[in-house]
């Protein structure tokens, strides 16, 4: 996977799960999220937690990161296509 480290715009479903998302100008869909889990961060540095998910996106595998927070930012964390 190729490192992204990039905010993005992510639209979620009821349940809290990305379901498209806004990279560089150009929309994707969301057909399966492939695994989810729960990073604690880096407290020495004071990194919030976040959930990840890998995601596939038609042809796209993404890694996306969103703060574990109400309101928490999203972005692109790696790429593979």
């Amino acid at each position: 996977m190729k490192a992204i480290l990039e905010l993005i715009e992510v639209q979620i479903d009821p349940q809290g799960l990305p379901r498209r998302f806004r990279f560089r100008h150009q929309v994707y869909t969301i057909t399966a999220v492939v695994e989810g889990w729960l990073y604690g961060g880096q407290w020495w540095r004071k990194e919030s937690p976040r959930r990840c998910y890998r995601v596939e996106a038609g042809r796209l595998t993404a890694e996306l990161h969103v703060e574990d927070r109400p309101g928490g930012r999203w972005w692109l964390a790696a790429i593979q296509d």
